[in-house]
């Protein structure tokens, strides 16, 4: 909204000129997601606890019985501000604000009804029922996507300049196995106060910092990487980042709201949408590799107790396993986000590293 306003009044109002900056627009809606989250977060609190009463998960340590009575469905407010800004800051004629939007939309509706589910039913949906909807969604995101935008279906692989297959017919069963796995692994993470988001934190600077590499001509030719026209999604990076910051201040230990499914699913998606916009999926397991940690540490606990007859960690997802060593959530929730930091570092020094 604001950016086409600008574009309106640039000869008349000199200052609307900044207004076309990627980097000032990213910048001004980190500030203004950050500043509406705290303006009206203890108001969505005060709603929520009302009505979002998330009671305790199943399969969880004995300390998280006093979480009973915290309020859910925080991501219904993250959602809210996020698409606030969007309208306000970003060039809603470019493709890949709404394939974000819709991604943000359609795995979030998802995380709502397995919220909404779980809260006045007891149980949340199936598991095949979750997942069809999650291929589902993720397959008409990825055919408008394509269809709208026609972007390079080559794959960018870290350390190897030269080395860029094309993926074809794989295209979008490639964006479905992304997105899916993405926002089902920072589903598994969001398990301590402060743990998934603080982890998001990271992994979004890391990926708006991409976007705007990968979207300046001189800088993909520079770096050597594809040029992927995707600058524009460094905003929708910036408010992502600010609502994160915002959303931790009430989320950090003890939290006083929770993001729910509908948090983390969309979120994790839209990570992972930002990534494929990007065409830098493969940084994704690198700058997210606490998520892929938790989803590793769900997957073979289950193998060994099917096939196995055993348990590999005390508890799954792996922090539930360090809290019944006896570490105390907080630390756990700080030591995985300083690894977190670390592994966005990594991820952003293979960008030269080629």
């Amino acid at each position: 909204m604001l950016y086409h306003l600008a574009l309106s009044f640039q000869k008349t109002v000199s200052f609307c000129n900044v207004v076309h900056y990627v980097s000032f627009r990213s910048m001004a809606a980190l500030l203004t997601s950050f500043f509406m989250s705290l303006l009206l977060g203890q108001k969505f609190i005060n709603f929520s606890a009302k009505f979002f009463q998330s009671g305790v998960r199943p399969f969880t340590p004995d300390s998280h019985k006093s979480k009973g009575k915290t309020p859910t469905m925080g991501g219904c407010f993250i959602l809210f501000v996020v698409l606030v800004n969007i309208f306000v800051w970003c060039n809603l004629q470019n493709s890949d604000i709404w394939a974000l939007i819709a991604t943000l939309v359609g795995f979030g509706l998802i995380g709502f009804l397995d919220d909404l589910s779980k809260l006045y039913c007891q149980l949340g949906l199936y598991p095949r029922q979750k997942f069809l909807m999650q291929v589902v969604v993720a397959m008409f995101i990825a055919i408008g996507w394509i269809y709208f935008k026609d972007p390079s279906d080559v794959l960018c692989v870290p350390f190897l300049k030269d080395f860029l297959p094309s993926l074809g017919y794989l295209f979008i069963p490639w964006i479905v196995f992304i997105l899916v796995g993405t926002s089902n692994a920072v589903n598994l993470t969001d398990g301590l106060d402060g743990l998934a988001i603080g982890t998001l934190l990271s992994t979004f600077s890391v990926f708006s910092v991409v976007a705007y590499l990968t979207g300046h001509v001189a800088f993909a030719s520079y770096l050597n990487i594809p040029f992927a026209a995707s600058s524009e999604v460094s905003i929708v990076g910036g408010i992502l980042i600010g609502v994160s910051m915002g959303f931790l201040w009430f989320n950090a230990h003890p939290a006083q709201i929770f993001m729910g499914d509908v948090g983390s699913l969309s979120l994790g998606a839209t990570l992972a949408m930002m990534a494929i916009i990007s065409r830098q999926e493969l940084l994704l397991p690198i700058a997210g590799g606490m998520f892929v940690l938790e989803a590793l540490s769900v997957m073979s606990q289950c193998i060994a107790r099917k096939y196995y007859n055993t348990k590999i960690f005390k508890m799954a997802p792996i922090h539930h396993h360090f809290e019944l060593l006896g570490w105390k959530e907080p630390k756990i929730t700080v030591r995985f986000n300083i690894i977190s930091m670390m592994l966005c570092l990594i991820a952003l020094m293979t960008l030269k590293l080629r």
